[in-house]
């Protein structure tokens, strides 16, 4: 009886330790991020990298993208989009509000 519950027991614990989601360290992910400028640039990646877990980000002028390499068991790709916003640049998938928008300098307004 005692070995019958013992297999038991290991048989959840194996099926528990199966059904965690592993988070990826050295997750990637490319975002869209409006802007315009070396000003851009440089608060669009402090603003991802004020996100605890963010490890690399860099945003690219050119193809309007953010690079980004970050610890998921720490932050996620949304919770970085957020502080992007916050800085005043829209997303793909969160827009700046209007104040936070209002806030840039002149050259760094990008079409909405």
């Amino acid at each position: 009886m005692k070995k019958i519950i013992l297999v038991l027991l290991v048989s959840l614990f194996g099926f528990t330790m199966q059904a965690q989601e592993k988070k990826n360290k050295n997750a990637k992910a490319d975002v869209e991020v409006k802007g315009n400028c070396e000003m851009c640039k440089k608060r669009i990646e402090k603003a991802a990298y004020s996100v605890a877990g963010v490890k690399s980000a860099v945003w690219h002028s050119e193809d309007q993208q953010l690079h980004l390499v970050f610890n998921e068991q720490k932050c996620s790709a949304t919770d970085i989009v957020k502080a992007v916003a916050k800085a005043g640049h829209d997303t793909k998938d969160v827009k700046a509000v209007t104040e936070d928008y209002d806030k840039l300098h002149e050259c760094c307004k990008y079409d909405r």
